[in-house]
């Protein structure tokens, strides 16, 4: 029994040891970037591309999910807010959610799930077959060519699919609140004027900031650091994706508590 109990804690105990090292081996890439990325001429052709990949063959996804959970959250509000009499109420806490919180994390965790897990699998083959290495021997550091542009790509593309988000989610919400459920489109939009501000989606914006940097520095590091053969890649890039959705939910709370006090509702 008492042997038992003493592995457990040993066995607890490495655990907290290796993530406390996988955190300060994260924030030595994290500060590694940034002194790149000031200290040396951007590569912007590859930034560019990276912009194209991240941004731009997201849309359809973030498009989608922005559009159905605004129509979902809206039919939902209503038919509960249709009990007491609170249709008009349906717009503003639409557009409130979808620019506070609904907006920029699920379009962060869907970015998490396709571009994370591509760009953890994508630099985690070039890891296993030694294309890193490669790049060191001719002088190249694989975080000037390969983190950064990511890094910078996801801080630009994210807030950007974060706003179509926003936009298309209200936009869904007052479609099936005006169209579908009836309420009053003069009520529904000046309640929403009247009650959206801009700290709203201000808030929204700069979460979407702070979740791309999380997304590309968790993907490149797990990418960086995939262990050998097919099996290491693959555990590399579903480390990428849980990883970093869970740190953007966590991180969601803390800013969401943190901006609360700067920019109240």
């Amino acid at each position: 029994m008492l042997r038992g109990t003493m592995e457990a804690v040993q066995r607890f105990r490495q655990l907290v040891i290796d993530q406390l090292n996988q955190l300060g081996s994260m924030l030595l890439l994290l500060l590694d970037i940034i002194k790149t990325t000031f200290s040396k001429r951007p590569r912007w052709l590859e930034t560019v591309d990276q912009t194209y990949k991240i941004g731009w063959q997201s849309q359809a996804v973030v498009v989608v999910t922005g559009a159905f959970t605004g129509m979902v959250f809206a039919a939902q509000i209503y038919w509960q807010f249709h009990k007491v009499k609170m249709d008009t109420a349906v717009g503003p806490v639409v557009s409130v959610a979808m620019a506070r919180e609904l907006g920029p994390v699920l379009t962060a965790l869907m970015v998490a799930g396709r571009v994370g897990a591509a760009i953890a699998a994508e630099l985690g083959t070039m890891k296993v077959t030694e294309q890193l290495d490669a790049m060191r021997s001719m002088g190249t550091a694989p975080v000037d060519y390969l983190a950064v542009p990511r890094f910078i790509a996801l801080m630009v593309g994210l807030p950007l699919l974060t706003a179509e988000s926003m936009f298309f989610g209200i936009y869904g919400g007052y479609f099936i609140g005006v169209h579908m459920c009836g309420v009053d489109r003069a009520y529904f939009l000046d309640h929403m004027y009247a009650w959206t501000s801009a700290k709203d989606v201000m808030s929204g914006l700069i979460k979407s900031v702070f979740f791309g940097m999380f997304i590309a520095l968790i993907s490149t590091y797990k990418g960086f650091n995939a262990d050998e053969g097919a099996e290491g890649v693959g555990r590399a890039t579903t480390e990428a994706v849980v990883v970093s959705s869970l740190t953007v939910l966590i991180a969601d709370f803390f800013l969401s508590v943190i901006f609360n006090r700067i920019m109240p509702v």
